[in-house]
């Protein structure tokens, strides 16, 4: 294990950022999301969670797949470069991580997606544990453990100083490049480390999720809970506004769209949500054609059939961002008690 005075962590970033894109939290109009790094940047470490998830750095709002590009008679296409440059994202959060892992059943399952392997091979993690959960974390409900997160490098912050430890080859690799920075950790800070953890832990059990029961939602519940008339009366306040989509840190649905940019076409890919009315709309119309299907999807796939498909893992990390931002108060920790209150099956 590794240290850093907090007031040389600007010389940190600066020496991974000679060699290696860096992106982590950054203040931009009152508002803290993971950006690139720059000298002038108003970082945020101390923000719990950004408004966004980091998923970002391994699976873009929006990207680029290829252009076709007309050349009198003649039609190039232009396929996308892959990412090449490696780069860090510092300051992801454990249920952040966890997410990635959701992403990396999705993405990198066969068939393999080019675009989003590429980013994960050249990317490194550090995870940064939670000081001070709040009252809208469940991770623990998810097994997630805040005060050990599981990147290639795990760091935490006890008073002014950052304590690292990297946990991976890509970790070794980056504690290489920076450790004219680092200073070994001796026994006592070793310790100052666990109590730390210790108080972190002690935090995480007294949130009023932190005992959120899953009891029933698994991937052999698929009739029982599809089934149940619950959902009719929970979807109602839903604006279908796609907000709990796009600051979820698993959220894996994208459209595919084409841009005529005058002399060609750019076809790129981008976030979409299965809350919307034309999500996954075909010449026949939509699979799923009210707001309740809509409502129940998104909650069935986290909870059943994820699960059902991925050896028992849910596709809910509980990092609070959809209990903090959705403006109907419409959640996952409401429909997961909704049912644990009324069984699922009301006459």
């Amino acid at each position: 294990m590794y240290k850093i005075a907090k007031e040389k962590l600007s010389e940190l970033f600066a020496l991974i950022a000679e060699k290696r894109e860096l992106y982590l939290p950054v203040n931009v109009n009152g508002q803290a999301n993971f950006a690139a790094w720059s000298e002038d940047a108003e970082t945020a470490l101390d923000t719990l969670k950004t408004v966004k998830s980091p998923k970002d750095a391994f699976f873009p709002q929006s990207e680029n797949l290829y252009t076709c590009v007309r050349d009198g008679k003649k039609i190039k296409v232009e396929p996308e470069a892959l990412k090449e440059q490696d780069f860090v994202v510092f300051g992801m959060k454990a249920c952040d991580v966890r997410g990635v892992e959701v992403l990396d059943k999705v993405f990198l399952a066969d068939p393999v997606d080019s675009f989003y392997a590429a980013r994960r091979e050249h990317g490194t993690i550090v995870a940064l544990a939670c000081s001070e959960p709040e009252e809208t974390c469940f991770c623990k409900a998810f097994g997630i453990d805040a005060a050990e997160p599981a990147g290639d490098v795990s760091v935490w912050f006890v008073g002014e100083t950052l304590f690292w430890k990297a946990n991976t080859d890509k970790g070794e690799a980056l504690t290489e490049a920076v450790k004219s920075l680092l200073e070994e950790a001796g026994g006592e800070d070793a310790e100052c480390v666990e109590k730390e953890k210790a108080s972190i832990r002690a935090i995480v059990d007294k949130l009023p999720y932190s005992d959120l029961s899953l009891e029933g939602w698994n991937g052999d519940a698929l009739k029982e809970k599809f089934d149940s008339p619950l959902w009719e009366e929970l979807y109602k306040p839903c604006l279908a506004c796609g907000t709990c989509t796009f600051v979820c840190p698993t959220c894996q649905c994208y459209d595919i769209k084409d841009y005529d940019t005058g002399h060609g076409v750019q076809r790129y890919r981008c976030w979409d949500s299965c809350m919307y009315s034309d999500f996954t709309m075909m010449a026949h119309g939509n699979n799923r054609t009210s707001q309740m299907q809509r409502f129940r999807q998104r909650f069935m796939h986290k909870l059943v059939y994820f699960p059902a498909n991925n050896e028992g893992m849910y596709s809910c990390v509980g990092c609070g961002r959809c209990v903090e931002k959705c403006p109907s108060a419409l959640n996952i920790v409401k429909v997961i008690k909704s049912f644990q209150k009324q069984g699922g099956n009301r006459e």
